[in-house]
C-alpha cells in the first residue's frame, strides 16, 4: 500500500487537511496517509524547507510527500513534483523543496500542467485540495511523471544559511525553535568532527557561553543551558527542564548566530 505523507501550514482547527485526505482516498483508497505536521508557519519557508529535509531517512522507498506551505497560492508560482532517487515530493515551487534539491542535484522536477489530474474547478486559493492532493494520489497509483507536465530545470531555491569555518571558529545559526524551546542549528556532528576532532568545544550564542557538548539533557542542572546533538544530528541549544528559546529571548525573524571553537 503506497505511503503518502502530509505536511502543511493548515493547522488543526479547519477542515482543510481532512478534505485533502478525502480527495486522496477518493482516488486511491489503498493509500496509507501519514501526517508529518500541520504546524508549519506560513511565513517561514526556510524553516519548513529545513524540517522537510529531516524526514527522508525514515520512510520507505517510493513514499510520496505532499507538502503545502504556499503563501503565493493562485499567483505566478508553479505547482511541481520532485522525483529523487527514492521519494517523490509534491507541492508549490516556492523554495519549499530547496534542501531536497540541494541534497540530490540530479532530481527530476516537473511543472504540473496536465489538468486532467486536477479536481475541477481549480480554486485560486486551495491548490492543496485541487492540484497537490489529486496529483499525489495519482502518483501513488503508478502514474508516470511525464504524464503530469513538462520537466523543468529552474526550480526555485531559497538562500538557505550555510555554516562557515573562519578564524579557527565554526560559525552557524539557529534555524528554528521546536515546541520544547530547543534551538536547532545548522551545525552538524560531521562538521564538528571535521574541524575539531577530539577537542573540547566552547559554544557561544549571543552573550552566553556554554562549555562542552553533552550527550543528553539531564547532564545539565535544571534551568541551565547546554549544547548537544539532537536526534537529527544537528547541534541544539537547550535548557534542562526549561526553554532555551525563552531564556535567550529567541526571535525567529532575527538572525541568531552560533559560534563553536576550542578556546
Amino acid at each position: 500500500m503506497p505511503v503518502i505523507t502530509l505536511s502543511t501550514d493548515f493547522g488543526r482547527d479547519d477542515p482543510y487537511v481532512g478534505i485533502m485526505k478525502g480527495v486522496i482516498l477518493g482516488i486511491n483508497p489503498r493509500a496509507t496517509l501519514v501526517d508529518i505536521t500541520h504546524g508549519f508557519s506560513p511565513d517561514r519557508l526556510q524553516e519548513a524547507a529545513w524540517k522537510l529535509s529531516t524526514i527522508i531517512d525514515y520512510f520507505p522507498k517510493g513514499t510520496i510527500h505532499l507538502a503545502v506551505v504556499d503563501p503565493g497560492v493562485g499567483g505566478a508560482r508553479r505547482p511541481i513534483t520532485v522525483k529523487t532517487k527514492t521519494h517523490c515530493w509534491v507541492g508549490p515551487d516556492n523554495g519549499l523543496f530547496s534542501q531536497i534539491l540541494r541534497a540530490e542535484p540530479r532530481a527530476q522536477v516537473f511543472h504540473l500542467t496536465n489538468d486532467r489530474y486536477f479536481l475541477k474547478p481549480v480554486s485560486a486559493t486551495f491548490h492543496g485540495r485541487d492540484i497537490f492532493a489529486p496529483v499525489a494520489a495519482h502518483l501513488s497509483r503508478g502514474l508516470s511523471l511525464p504524464a503530469l507536465g513538462k520537466r523543468i530545470s529552474d526550480p526555485v531555491l531559497l538562500d538557505l544559511p550555510e555554516p562557515l569555518f573562519e578564524k579557527k571558529a565554526l560559525r552557524g545559526q539557529v534555524l528554528y525553535a521546536d515546541r520544547f524551546g530547543n534551538l536547532i542549528t545548522n551545525l552538524s556532528r560531521e562538521l564538528l568532527e571535521q574541524y575539531f576532532p577530539g577537542k573540547k568545544i566552547t559554544v557561544r550564542i549571543g552573550r552566553r557561553v556554554i562549555q562542552g557538548i553533552q550527550e543528553n539533557y539531564a547532564q545539565a542542572e535544571p534551568g541551565r543551558l547546554l549544547a548537544l546533538f539532537g536526534s537529527s544530528g544537528f547541534l541544539e541549544i537547550a535548557c534542562n527542564l526549561g526553554s532555551a528559546a525563552e531564556l535567550l529571548g529567541y526571535n525567529p525573524r532575527k538572525f541568531s548566530a552560533v559560534r563553536l571553537d576550542n578556546h
